[in-house]
């Protein structure tokens, strides 16, 4: 059995662009709302003074993440943002004294077993690094009476055209990495660890052989280069050939799932003490005069980054945070930087409207749909909000990756309806 998908045009334009360190900011705009589940509340007031890795935001749920300061100064303003999204949720600004000192209070997390690793991940406010955003210490967080976690995967795919900030992580950062494998395996008791790296990244797969040979137990995956292998279900069946049924998680078939870059992040904070504070982020596009990978600290403003990439925004028409295939458009440079943004492109052009036409029922789509969904049949169904077919035809296991929109010959909105109708599906 094989997954469908499709081929696209990489445009790795950086893969061989070392990471640069912008100049601190003067000022960074911090969002309560960086992953998916619930936001964080502020635990800071306007007047106080910060370092970084001070904690900012919190809330006392399972499903969130504690958030932290990326500079040192005051805090300057608790407002409110519109995400891209279109929901508002609250920020914490703060203004930079430029010496960026750490929070004193700051150390190594003492992980012995499985709960205190779930505790310290959450504690560094580690969310997916791919662009989703999970908590990470959710997927740690498992009943190990009902679940038996025997593989780990480490998603290092990244299939997306333009994005290269997960391969820096990988060429230069491969001990990060690797110490982060061999932290969770040890710690899960884990007995087989394979990061898969898409056949377009021969150095990376050529680096992690050599590191790993002769380590029992760990394994390199050459996958094909084809989009979207980094989803996490599909990455999951090339790795072990387990399909994810309908209602259940990756972990019902004794699989976690991490993030190449996410599983450095948690090797640093096991040895440092320090926080998701910043980001490397890939800057592309034909706007774009200095295509690059930029570190800067959470809350910087994307026009930062577009300045010291040397980006034409006086021409620049448009703004995706994200790959071309699931990023999303951004209405404003000034907004700031997420931990879950990858990737930043600026375009000179307007995307393309081409004319639309009826649909040929040619099967494209399905052929397409990674999951061997019928999009053409969901665009029928919402158009007549038929609740019921949308449900039968399984809307809800689409995972929004373009593909059918992409091969479409009709040019029929796919993508976009399938969202709708997902909405419109679970709706009463």
């Amino acid at each position: 059995m094989r997954l469908n998908g499709i081929r696209l045009p990489h445009h790795k334009n950086t893969e061989n662009c070392e990471t640069v360190d912008i100049k601190c900011p003067e000022r960074v705009i911090i969002s309560m709302s960086q992953h998916i589940g619930a936001p964080a509340e502020p635990t800071v007031k306007v007047g106080d003074e910060v370092k970084v890795g001070t904690k900012i935001g919190d809330a006392d749920l399972r499903m969130t993440c504690p958030i932290h300061s990326s500079v040192s100064g005051r805090v300057d303003k608790l407002g409110e943002m519109l995400l891209p999204n279109g929901k508002v949720c609250r920020t914490v600004e703060i203004v930079s004294d430029g010496k960026m000192e750490p929070d004193e209070g700051l150390s190594p997390p003492v992980i012995t077993d499985r709960a205190s690793l779930a505790a310290a991940v959450r504690a560094s406010g580690c969310c997916g690094m791919g662009g989703a955003g999970f908590p990470t210490h959710v997927k740690l967080d498992y009943d190990e009476e009902k679940v038996h976690i025997d593989t780990l995967i480490i998603n290092a795919a990244e299939c997306e055209p333009y994005i290269t900030s997960d391969y820096r992580e990988l060429m230069e950062n491969h001990e990060r990495v690797i110490g982060g494998m061999k932290l969770v395996r040890e710690i899960l008791g884990i007995e087989r660890v394979v990061i898969g790296i898409e056949e377009n990244k021969p150095k990376a797969i050529a680096l992690f052989r050599d590191k790993l040979s002769g380590e029992s137990g760990f394994e390199v995956m050459k996958l094909r280069s084809s989009y979207p292998q980094g989803a996490e279900k599909v990455i999951a069946y090339y790795a072990t050939g387990r399909i994810v049924e309908e209602g259940r998680i990756i972990s019902d078939y004794g699989m976690i799932v991490l993030n190449a870059s996410t599983t450095g992040l948690i090797w640093d904070y096991s040895r440092t003490g320090m926080p998701f504070v910043s980001r490397r982020v890939t800057v592309d596009g034909d706007a774009v005069g200095k295509p690059c990978n930029l570190r800067a600290p959470i809350g910087t403003q994307i026009s930062r980054l577009l300045e010291a990439a040397e980006t034409d925004t006086e021409n620049m028409k448009r703004l995706i945070a994200g790959g071309p295939m699931m990023g999303i458009s951004l209405y404003d440079p000034g907004l700031p930087l997420l931990k879950t943004n990858n990737a930043f492109l600026a375009f000179k052009s307007e995307a393309k409207k081409e004319m639309q036409t009826n649909c040929i029922k040619c099967g494209r789509c399905i052929a397409a749909c990674p999951l061997g969904l019928m999009p053409a049949e969901f665009e029928r169904a919402y158009d007549r909000r038929d609740r019921e077919a949308l449900n039968r035809l399984k809307i809800n296991l689409c995972m929004n990756c373009g593909s059918c929109s992409y091969v479409c010959p009709a040019k029929r909105p796919l993508a976009e309806k399938n969202q709708l109708a997902k909405g419109f599906a679970i709706s009463r």
